[in-house]
Order: structure tokens, then C-alpha cells, then sequence
């Protein structure tokens, strides 16, 4: 059984651990827990790691947060992934910080990545986690915000809330959307 685990974020120094790459950020957790390491690849930094006798091929697609649907279709396609075996790691400033929330689909609201991956695929049917990053910014200030460091506080937190995401993540793969849902939503 394949699974492809896709975290959104901008390569580059400049946004290493800033609040719109804590989809590499928790790819990162997942291969560190998991013994994997990434090779460059077509369109994506790409781990292949196995978990519970399931094939986890990891991305962090090279192509910056807004055209993530490029890389995303591209090893769907290559690795014969079924879209039910998709799962997105992305920020999402309408949650509070450290809020995560898993959905089966929906809407990209408002969010260049999933807007961009709903373009490539034609669908929005696909898991996703949202990472909630708060949204304590002044008005005309979000793309600085979201571009932006954690603040003291929220590094603090910050591991707890990444360890809780990958355990989201195995879930996904040993025991479906469904019961990871109702698992881990609202707590």
C-alpha cells in the first residue's frame, strides 16, 4: 500500500521555519521519527520510508506553496497513488496557532497551495491537515505575518503540536481518514 505525505512550504533559506512552511517542518518530523532522508527529485525534496509494512513516499515540493498542485499531480501520477492515499500538510491562518484539524476535502480557502492543487487535480477530495497559525497580524499585514517567524511562545509549543501532526499522519496511514477524524479533531 502506497501513501503519498505532501507538506507545503517555500524552499529556501529566507523561509526555513517560518509559519507558511510548517508543512516541511513536519515532513521533517515524520522522516526524522521514521529514519528517512531526502534526495532532490523531480519538482520535490522526496523520502521513501516504510511505516507498518506501507510504502510513505514523503515530498516537499520545489515549487513554492503556490504552485504545489505541480508537484503534487506529478508523484501521484509517477508513483500510481490513488487519491484517497494523498495526504496535504499546510497552514491555515482561520485556526488558532497549534489548532490541526483534519478533512477528507473541501474548499482551499483562500490558500495559494490547496488553490493550486484543486486546479492540478481537478478535485478537492483529498486528506489534508490543517495547521492552525493564528492570524495576529494588522490589516495589510498577512504575507509578512504568515511569512514570518514564530513568536517565543508559539516555539515553545511548537514541537508538542508537530509530534501530535505526524502521529496524524501514521494514523491516517494504519487506520484511515475516517477514524483519525474522529480521533484527533476538536481536542
Amino acid at each position: 500500500m502506497k501513501y503519498l505525505i505532501a507538506g507545503l512550504g517555500n524552499v529556501g533559506k529566507e523561509y526555513e521555519h517560518t509559519r507558511h512552511n510548517i508543512g516541511f517542518d513536519v515532513m521533517d518530523a515524520l522522516c526524522t521519527e521514521l529514519k528517512g532522508s531526502y534526495t532532490l527529485d523531480r519538482f520535490a525534496m522526496y523520502s521513501k520510508i516504510s511505516f507498518k509494512g506501507k510504502q510513505l513516499h514523503v515530498i516537499k515540493p520545489t515549487t513554492y506553496v503556490n504552485l504545489s498542485g505541480k508537484a503534487i499531480k506529478y508523484w501521484m501520477t509517477k508513483l500510481d497513488v490513488p487519491i484517497e492515499n494523498v495526504f496535504v500538510v499546510l497552514d491555515d491562518l482561520a485556526l488558532p496557532f497549534g489548532t490541526l484539524r483534519v478533512r477528507g476535502k473541501g474548499s482551499d480557502a483562500g490558500h495559494n497551495g490547496l488553490k493550486s492543487i484543486q486546479e492540478e487535480l481537478g478535485r478537492n477530495d483529498y486528506a489534508r491537515l490543517r495547521f492552525g497559525i493564528g492570524s495576529d497580524f494588522p490589516v495589510g499585514q498577512q504575507v509578512e505575518y504568515v511569512l514570518g517567524k514564530w513568536t517565543k511562545e508559539q516555539e515553545l509549543l511548537l514541537p508538542e503540536r508537530i509530534n501530535v501532526s505526524v502521529e496524524i499522519i501514521k494514523s491516517f496511514c494504519s487506520i484511515g481518514l475516517n477514524n483519525t477524524m474522529s480521533m484527533f479533531n476538536n481536542k
